[in-house]
């Protein structure tokens, strides 16, 4: 029996899955990896694959099957990760944008970090003026189709390509006539060093957007770029806040706190709501990581605070001033300008891992005691830096309103969440309540248990949102310490009787022993469950000794 459990194990871990990555020109790359293999593993046979030696800016990103998406964690086992059933399915992605994506030392970064931003103007990530949009379009058709020649290009040829998710005739072309006179005679790699060097200085530039609703209950989307952290809202960017004005990052079930220290002291803390629990922790978990990667000059420098998580889920992460960021690049070598023909090369980059700084991170004990901002408060940062100073509350980023969600481009897992669509519902001007998202998580364990909350507090019913959830946190937090009250009296209880039983010789466990409730327990119950423990143990180290 032993033999054939060992056996089995071993089996098991010996198992191989099936891993299919998309990479940012569309193309896939499978591989197989054993059971235990890493994230880090995984990341280096891409990297290997793509003679990528500049890996710091990119990651692995997939979607669990309640439509969350991760980021790989290069520490952990990437089938410990996966919640889905293999073959995986997986996207290699940027994670960290460069600040200045033009000063990469590699061609193959640039290429790479080219693809990322044109996914995300496709996508509606990168959103922008009509006039910056024609230029970048017209950027990328010089790119793939070199001058324009009037033999090939017919009128109209700029409508096959798809740049955006939605385009007219007029900014068609526009595209085409920016191609025809401001664009002959630049090589494949210069228009995308242009590009890079015109989507760098967008608002938008770097935006990864989690969808939340703000304490007035209105759509926005939160993301964090190379610059600090910024609130969308409509075609406008209603907050910038620099990265060394960031002092602490925390998120309790829904809801998201972005804690501010400005000048003279002024103190002022930001509350968002996402959709569900796991994306209110992927967005902290993105803010952190992103902090730690554009401010800190190595991953020793992420300090971590600890403390129970008994009567609350959630985390707090206090992150000070700590200067300017490192500079992540690696010697300078000329690849090839496409994935498929780069020569290998055998040089060592530089290579700062944030992720391992970031496993240790845990709940703090301690907040700090700030005023409470809305969406109307006052406070935007400059947009770049080395930009003037500038005194707007509110910066318009695009002539129409920001929705990421109109995407329709085919990706071998899904983009955009059921919440990130009912967002950008609203933000569009249709009509997407509280009982809309109430609705779309009917069904769910999280569903049933607000149900049940609310049956046992009928008073919450007449409370706003975020009254109700404040009511939701404490029951919730009155149940955990129940929880942990009992358990705690039932490993007192096992302890004790352990002691009693025992040949310590005290004159309180004396008393205890000429009881005669413990002879009875003693004789009826501890004796016989005894002997019946020590027999199945000579059982099974007689099977030990016979195999």
């Amino acid at each position: 029996m032993l033999s054939r459990w060992m056996s089995g194990s071993s089996r098991n871990l010996d198992r191989e899955y099936n891993c299919t990555v998309r990479l940012l020109d569309d193309s896939e790359y499978t591989c197989t990896i054993q059971r235990d293999a890493k994230g880090q593993y995984l990341f280096d046979l891409l990297c290997h694959h793509l003679n990528l030696l500049e890996k710091d800016y990119f990651g692995i990103r997939f979607v669990d099957p309640d439509k969350q998406r991760h980021w790989l964690e290069f520490t952990k086992s990437v089938v410990k990760q996966m919640r889905a059933q293999p073959p995986f399915t997986m996207c290699f992605r940027v994670k960290f944008y460069p600040t200045d994506p033009a000063a990469l030392k590699e061609e193959i970064t640039r290429y790479l970090v080219f693809l990322q931003i044109k996914r995300d103007l496709y996508h509606g990530r990168l959103l922008c003026k009509t006039s910056d949009a024609a230029l970048l379009a017209a950027y990328i058709l010089q790119a793939e189709i070199g001058d324009y020649d009037p033999g090939k290009h017919p009128e109209g040829y700029s409508s096959k390509f798809q740049f955006f998710p939605k385009h007219s005739e007029k900014l068609e072309r526009k595209i085409a006539e920016i191609h025809k006179s401001e664009l002959s005679g630049q090589t494949p790699a210069t228009s995308e060093l242009n590009f890079l060097r015109k989507a760098q200085t967008l608002e938008t530039y770097g935006v990864d957007p989690h969808p939340c609703k703000d304490v007035s209950g209105n759509a926005a989307f939160l993301a964090f770029t190379p610059f600090g952290f910024v609130v969308l809202q409509g075609n406008k960017r209603v907050h910038f806040i620099k990265w060394n004005e960031v002092t602490k990052m925390k998120f309790e079930g829904k809801t998201f706190y972005l804690y501010v220290s400005q000048k003279e002291e002024k103190k002022i803390v930001l509350t968002y709501f996402a959709p569900t629990p796991e994306a209110c922790k992927h967005l902290w978990k993105c803010g952190i990581e992103n902090q730690a990667f554009y401010k800190l000059e190595k991953s020793s420098q992420v300090r971590t605070v600890s403390s129970s998580n008994l009567f609350f889920k959630g985390s707090r992460f206090p992150l000070g001033n700590p200067g300017t960021g490192k500079s992540r690049s690696c010697p300078s070598i000329t690849h090839g300008p496409r994935l498929s023909s780069v020569p290998r090369t055998r040089r060592r980059a530089v290579h700062i891992s944030i992720m391992e700084g970031l496993e240790s991170l845990r709940d703090s004990a301690h907040s700090t005691p700030v005023r409470s901002a809305s969406h109307g408060d006052a406070f935007a940062g400059p947009g770049r830096s080395g930009r003037a100073e500038s005194s707007e509350r509110v910066a318009v980023i695009a002539d129409e309103s920001y929705s990421p969600a109109d995407s329709v481009l085919p990706t071998p897992v899904a983009e955009h969440s059921l919440e990130l669509m009912l967002l950008s519902r609203q933000a569009n001007g249709a009509p997407c309540s509280i009982e809309e998202e109430k609705e779309s998580e009917a069904g769910t364990p999280a569903a049933e248990a607000e149900g049940e909350l609310r049956a046992l507090c009928p008073g919450a019913a007449g409370l706003g949102p975020a009254q109700a959830q404040q009511v939701n946190k404490f029951l919730l937090s009155v149940l955990r310490l129940l929880l942990v009250t009992v358990g705690l009296l039932f490993v007192l209880l096992l302890l004790l009787i352990v002691l009693t039983e025992s040949d310590l010789d005290t004159a309180f466990f004396r008393d205890i022993r000429q009881t005669p409730e413990f002879e009875q327990f003693h004789y009826q119950y501890f004796c016989p469950l005894r002997r019946w423990f020590a027999c199945k143990l000579r059982a099974v180290v007689n099977l030990l000794i016979d195999t």
